[in-house]
């Protein structure tokens, strides 16, 4: 649109010049016109607000209907799967309660400050990853794209997971469950149990044969699991579903998705500690093991926790922030959604470890149980009688009390002879510090305990349905982490760029479903996030707080939230933070290097898993899905360093603003006046702002913005409503 004189041409146009008050602030002019404002300083340079992108989109761009669904989406996204079956099993390995101080520790040091910093590069500059980490410097404008590949890697076999708990929840309602016993074969004349359950248990064989049906190798695919299948089809038709709206439909989701959880864990505590034996898991989880913390594996550990619990380098974070009001406190969001995860983590621990008290109280009555035939099968020949206390009883039920005082007294008479007897210690302890993770504790652990509740099929249902949607919280934000960059990059229509996303990770998927499909889950889960992740947020840490400069940072979070952040963070992302990080890279590598990489088969003929180490072939693709992941980093660096791709030009939803060029015409010599700045020209007058200054969570009938908050403008600015003028006069 060309500039006409406002004596010639009326423009239905409202607009407000905000002024500085005092001419010591006279570096700084800021213009709103119909909501949408860009500000810049005399030297020419943006800051951080006004790298966006066009306005038209920005107008159009999907805002939360309310606080409550954001901060729900955020928890739904960094609570997921790893709360109920990994902070456990660390906490036990680890220490117990004493672990729970370095992870407390290194998640005040690492997690809330990087936290914090994707929350407010996301709320500030309003578009996904890709469109964030080009706009603070375009030579690493590929941390956003290796993000969007660790998510895609990651979406592909967590969904498979929620596919997994589909298949449990649907086979839940049934009385008795279907893993409660071994299934018999009847031939012509018996009936005996299956000999690889026999070998195993119930729950395992169920779990092995039953729902993965697996192979003895990744080597061997032996064709799809079409339950499996189907059940993967289902969980990528739920997610497709609700995100193809983008958050106006996956934010409607998140109410029940993020919060259903919590009922489930709640229920789940209260009915394990009426169960016999919880409170001895509970007291096994929190009894500290102070020695343990000072060894550098512990923190490690909680480290890698930490980093991933939050869900740090994914994209998401930054994704769902994005759709945020521009003022909001992300700070508070930022501490707020840590401590509930850390909360979450605990309440999880204690549900996982009542539970399992009460399983290895029903284990060590069976164990007493057949370890006491034992001993009474021995009476006479290698146990005199006279080592029996007067007051045990055989022909009633022996205690586990009375069982220890007769182990103990024969073990102290037979000495040498005492292992040939072949009889069990049956300690609740030693059950208990059988330390499972993962889906051995979902699927496997957690099942048989399930078995042995009153009303069985309803808590199996509840238990299922609570890891589907812990699934699928976690989804949402993985795919909208893929989703929001693309959109904002290429400018495509969000429902056909979602369905197609969704339709190539369910065929690709397919290698998740084979009869070897959970070694592949196995071998993503271990080697597709680990090391990419960690260089993406050291990478993100470094731009920020080194290219784009921590003080240029806080002047705007200063900015946006109307108050300066405390000056730990100034610190944690300068010095902190990048060198635990890097700390962390290292000792990853490390490990990694020391341990060759394997993975854990089930051998059918021996009914128990053995560690294999990958084929050759397999060892190239572990390599390929970290070199693929990380790749987009160095590939665009080098692509802008050499002038390949002009940094200037970015791509479809990059805006470009040369130095020193965003005023394009000077201030009037004759105006030496803080107003002469309102009449220079930008060389994008004609376009629209890069930023919507003031939106607040858009009604859905797309209603008017309110007016700028204080936290942006509202301090020491006049402002001023202007009579009707034309946009080239700003």
């Amino acid at each position: 649109m060309k500039s006409q004189s406002p004596s010639k041409t009326c423009y239905p146009m409202r607009t407000r010049v905000m002024i500085p008050l005092r001419r010591a602030r006279s570096s700084w002019v800021a213009a709103e016109v119909m909501g949408k404002g860009r500000s810049f300083n005399l030297n020419g340079d943006m800051d951080m607000e006004d790298r966006g992108s066009d306005a038209e989109d920005d107008a159009a761009r999907p805002a939360w209907n309310s606080k409550l669904q954001y901060i729900l989406a955020q928890v739904g996204f960094s609570v997921g799967l790893g709360n109920v079956w990994r902070f456990p099993y660390l906490c036990q390995k680890n220490g117990g309660g004493a672990y729970l101080v370095p992870y407390l520790i290194l998640l005040i040091v690492i997690g809330i400050p990087l936290f914090f910093l994707e929350l407010s590069v996301g709320q500030r500059i309003r578009r996904g990853s890709i469109g964030v980490w080009n706009y603070i410097s375009p030579r690493l404008g590929g941390i956003g794209f290796a993000s969007c590949v660790v998510c895609f890697f990651v979406a592909l076999y967590y969904n498979v997971i929620i596919g997994w708990s589909l298949f449990y929840f649907s086979q839940s309602f049934q009385q008795p469950l279907p893993w409660h016993e071994c299934p018999l074969v009847k031939n012509k004349t018996t009936m005996f149990v299956v000999a690889e359950c026999e070998k195993s248990s119930a729950t395992t064989y169920y779990w092995y044969r039953e729902a993965l049906n697996i192979s003895d190798s990744i080597s061997e695919s032996g064709g799809l699991n079409w339950r499996m299948t189907i059940c993967l089809l289902a969980a990528w038709s739920m997610v497709c579903l609700a995100m193809i709206k983008g958050i106006q439909s996956s934010g409607k989701v998140m109410y029940f998705s993020s919060l259903f959880p919590y009922v489930v864990l709640i229920c789940f505590l209260v009915r394990a500690l009426l169960l016999k034996g919880s409170m001895d898991g509970i007291r096994h989880m929190f009894t500290p093991k102070l020695e343990i913390m000072l060894e550098a594996k512990v923190w490690r550990e909680a480290a890698t926790q930490v980093f991933f619990a939050l869900g740090l380098g994914f994209g998401g974070v930054i994704a769902f922030s994005s759709y945020n009001k521009r003022d909001n406190n992300c700070h508070f969001d930022a501490v707020l959604v840590s401590f509930i995860n850390f909360f979450t983590s605990v309440l999880a621990t204690l549900v996982v470890f009542a539970v399992l008290g009460f399983k290895a109280n029903i284990m060590n009555t069976k164990c007493v149980a057949l370890n006491t035939k034992k001993i009474i099968a021995l009476l006479g020949n290698e146990v005199s009688h006279d080592l029996i206390p007067h007051h045990i009883n055989f022909s009633a039920t022996v205690s586990a009390e009375d069982y220890q005082q007769m182990t103990e007294i024969i073990r102290g008479v037979t000495e040498k002879d005492y292992p040939h007897l072949g009889l069990d210690s049956c300690s609740i302890e030693e059950e208990l510090n059988k330390a499972v993770q993962g889906t051995g504790l979902a699927f496997i652990a957690f099942t048989e305990a399930m078995t042995h509740f009153p009303a069985s099929p309803f808590w199996s249902v509840m238990f299922f349905l609570m890891l589907v949607n812990l699934g699928l919280g976690s989804m949402f934000g993985t795919i909208e982490g893929i989703i929001t960059p693309l959109v904002d990059t290429f400018k495509v229509r969000k429902e056909f760029l979602t369905v197609g996303v969704c339709l190539l990770a369910f065929f690709i998927g397919l290698l998740f479903v084979q009869r070897s499909g959970n070694y592949w889950v196995a071998m993503f889960d271990d080697y597709s996030a680990t090391l990419p992740l960690l260089i993406v947020v050291i990478l993100e840490n470094v731009a920020v707080a080194w290219v784009y400069g921590t003080d240029k940072f806080f002047e705007d979070l200063k900015d946006m939230l109307g108050f300066t952040p405390f000056r730990f963070y100034y610190y944690m992302w300068k010095y902190v933070t990048p060198l635990l990080l890097i700390l962390l890279l290292g000792s990853s590598v490390i490990q990694l290097g020391m341990t060759p990489p394997s993975y854990s088969a089930w051998i059918e003929d021996l009914a128990s898993e053995k560690s294999l180490s990958y084929p050759p072939w397999g060892l190239a693709v572990c390599i390929s899905l970290v070199v693929m992941a990380i790749m987009p980093v160095p590939v665009v660096f080098f692509l802008r360093y050499f002038n390949i791709i002009d940094e200037n030009a970015g791509v479809v939803s990059t805006i470009s603003y040369k130095k020193g060029r965003i005023i394009k015409e000077s201030a009037r010599p004759e105006e030496d006046d803080d107003a002469s700045l309102i009449h220079a020209k930008s060389p994008g007058s004609e376009a629209p702002s890069p930023m919507p200054g003031n939106s607040i969570y858009r009604k859905q009938n797309g209603g008017v913005p309110d007016a700028a908050p204080n936290g942006r403008y509202g301090i020491g600015y006049l402002m001023a409503d202007m009579p009707d003028m034309p946009e080239s006069d700003l």
